[in-house]
Parts: structure tokens; sequence; C-alpha cells
């Protein structure tokens, strides 16, 4: 349809001539209401973004002389973040002559992703960066 006929037959309407693909040969055009066009995608919009989940990063740091209960209460929370569908990042900062065990703070830190993994996965193994190990933990999709 010719573009004056189109203005003309939406100027009739009362409506819009609203261009919605400028790339397509030819280009496509709709007669509408533009004001409502307008209202309903940006309604679909936010739609679209309360549907969509924000993960979060927690972070549960251990040292090098944690003890069991701490160990069990990290677990717990970890856990419960987890199931939140957060993801837990493991802190291990390392002290003065501590850094000499580096391989024991890394087994500290498998034995929690051990401890968590019904719940969530790691992509690679413990990270050391200078005096401080870390460990991403990703949820597990239900």
């Amino acid at each position: 349809m010719p573009i004056n006929e189109a203005l003309s037959t939406a100027e009739s309407k009362g409506l819009d001539l609203v261009m919605m693909s400028g790339a397509a040969k030819p280009p496509v055009c709709k007669i509408l209401n533009y004001g409502k066009f307008k209202y309903e995608a940006i309604k679909k919009d936010k739609e679209v973004r309360k549907a969509q989940k924000i993960v979060e990063t927690r972070e549960l740091r251990l040292s090098m002389t944690i003890e069991e209960y701490d160990i069990a209460y990290r677990v717990k929370n970890a856990i419960k973040f987890l199931q939140a569908g957060d993801k837990v990042k493991l802190v291990l900062r390392m002290k003065g002559r501590q850094q000499a065990y580096t391989a024991r703070a890394i087994e500290i830190m498998k034995d929690f992703v051990s401890r968590v993994a019904e719940y969530g996965y790691t992509e690679k193994d413990p990270e050391v960066t200078g005096r401080i190990i870390f460990v991403v933990i990703n949820p597990k999709k239900s």
C-alpha cells in the first residue's frame, strides 16, 4: 500500500501509522493507537523483569583454625543460600605462618564443598591468590 494512502487511512480512523520493521523490504507498518501500544510494551517489559531471578553472591569466611561446630554452622547457612538460588563464595584468608600450609587450607575448602555438594557445585577447584583461597559454589537447578 502506498504511504500516502496508509497515512490517510490512519488519519481517518483517528489512529497512528507505526513502522514496525524499517529494515524489511518493503518496510512493515501498522495502523494502531501508538499511546496504547507504548503502554502495553512498557507493561510487558515490567512483567519480564519481575519474572527474572536476580542471583546474589553470598560470602562465607573460613579460617585455618576453624572448629567443627563453626564449619557445621557455615555449611547450614551455605545450604540455605544455595536453596534460595544464590551463589556462595567461600573465602579463607591465611595469616602469618599459616601461608606455609596452603595444602591444609585447600583441604578445608574441599571438605566444605563436599558437604554442600548435594545442593551446589563448583566450576573449578579452590583458587589461591596470595594469602587468600576462594571458591564459588553455584546452586544446582531444581
